[in-house]
């Protein structure tokens, strides 16, 4: 038996509009950019994907199953532009067939800078969605599946007992993604482990028509899958929601290739579907997989160089938690709110000077010309958003 795990990522940053150092307006998100993003990806992604899963539940009686994390980011901006979209999402929710994750509800990178501010935005998430979608998490991804053996224990310490993590060759060895692992130490949560080469087949490579295997037809791919069975117990595809018709247009036929692919995966009667929880549970774990240091899954090092490859990115990341202990002292909702939607971490992807292979990844929806801009209009906010907290400019040995 082959599980399918199906994990989709949905976020989007509230990007920041064009803010000179001369502004004085405490108004830093750009609405309208932000309205026609999430809005556009609304029309292309969220609704006709939700619409093709919520066909294969009901078509499959159930047997069909996803999982899902939305960051509390892309959930307000669905709630403000894109309210149909949301409610697709609820109605999913209400199927029984699809799980939803805990994870930072501002896609941050605070377990990396303040782990009280990680506790208190995983907090946020969960009731987010225990109320919208009545459900309370048990499993756990940390933003950009970042992961170590310390993240295993934070997710450990909060309740959960399964967390999803990259599935590095250089960490698993001869070993194979497609078995769960445990933690050293006995930390007691069971990890589930992207298997990244079948994930970018759909993620990356499927419109590619010079790729060897395109075109990427429904029933190979479950052949592929076929092969797992004596070699593992899951097949663990995560990758971006946005791949469904955002990122692989639709014209590519990357809806066709999902309507079609349970058919085939099930048709031999030893593959199913099942959330992540779900295979957590069914399978035992094969051994532990040990990671000391932090690993993700951007780019081809599976590192935080995405995040924190250059000075520009290190220096806007601490001045940005350094003003923490300010911001809390203060009461202010308003100042909170705007010091969170700072943290998410694709203000410090759109600093990323490392434009090789991943540089297309990284112009996807980068609304700035050079990460030099992005760090400038960055540093802009922050320098305003300290000057409501009535505290100076940073030295220059800050910077």
């Amino acid at each position: 038996m082959a599980s399918v795990c199906f994990y989709f990522q949905i976020h989007q940053p509230l990007r920041l509009r064009r803010y000179s150092v001369f502004d004085r307006s405490g108004e830093y998100f750009d609405d309208q950019r932000n309205r026609e993003i999430c809005q556009r990806i609304a029309q292309r992604c969220y609704l006709p994907a939700n619409q093709v899963i919520t066909e294969l539940i009901h078509r499959y009686q159930g047997r069909f199953r996803v999982t899902y994390s939305l960051s509390g980011v892309i959930i307000e901006q669905l709630q403000r532009f894109a309210p149909d979209a949301l409610e697709s999402f609820r109605k999913l929710a209400a199927t029984g067939a699809v799980e939803f994750l805990s994870e930072t509800y501002y896609h941050s990178l605070a377990f990396l800078y303040s782990r009280e501010e990680f506790l208190e935005q995983v907090r946020l998430h969960r009731r987010l969605m225990e109320n919208l979608f009545g459900q309370t998490p048990r499993a756990f991804r940390n933003t950009e599946l970042i992961y170590s053996n310390e993240v295993a224990r934070a997710a450990a310490a909060l309740g959960y007992r399964v967390v999803l993590c990259e599935g590095a060759d250089h960490l698993l060895g001869y070993r194979s993604p497609t078995y769960l692992y445990t933690p050293p130490d006995g930390i007691p949560v069971k990890l589930l482990l992207k298997n990244y080469r079948l994930s970018d087949d759909i993620a990356f490579r499927f419109g590619n028509r010079n790729w060897s295997e395109w075109p990427l037809t429904a029933d190979k791919f479950a052949q592929w899958i076929d092969r797992v069975n004596g070699h593992g117990y899951v097949v663990n595809l995560f990758m971006d929601y946005e791949t469904f018709g955002e990122h692989q247009r639709a014209e590519t036929g990357i809806f066709d290739f999902l309507r079609c692919l349970p058919e085939y995966v099930l048709a031999s009667g030893q593959n199913d579907f099942r959330t992540v929880s779900e295979a957590a549970a069914a399978y035992e774990a094969s051994g532990e997989y040990d990671v000391p240091y932090m690993l993700s899954w951007a780019d081809t090092e599976r590192d935080l160089s995405a995040w924190l490859g250059n000075a520009m990115q290190s220096s806007a990341l601490h001045e940005l938690y350094g003003l923490e202990e300010a911001v809390k002292r203060t009461g202010d909702p308003v100042l909170l709110r705007d010091w969170r939607m700072l943290q998410s971490s694709d203000h410090f992807y759109y600093m990323c000077t490392k434009y090789s292979a991943d540089g297309v990844v990284h112009k996807y929806f980068n609304p700035y010309d050079s990460p030099y801009d992005s760090f400038i209009n960055f540093m802009n906010v922050l320098d305003h958003l300290r000057s409501r907290l009535g505290l100076g400019a940073p030295s220059a040995a800050g910077r």
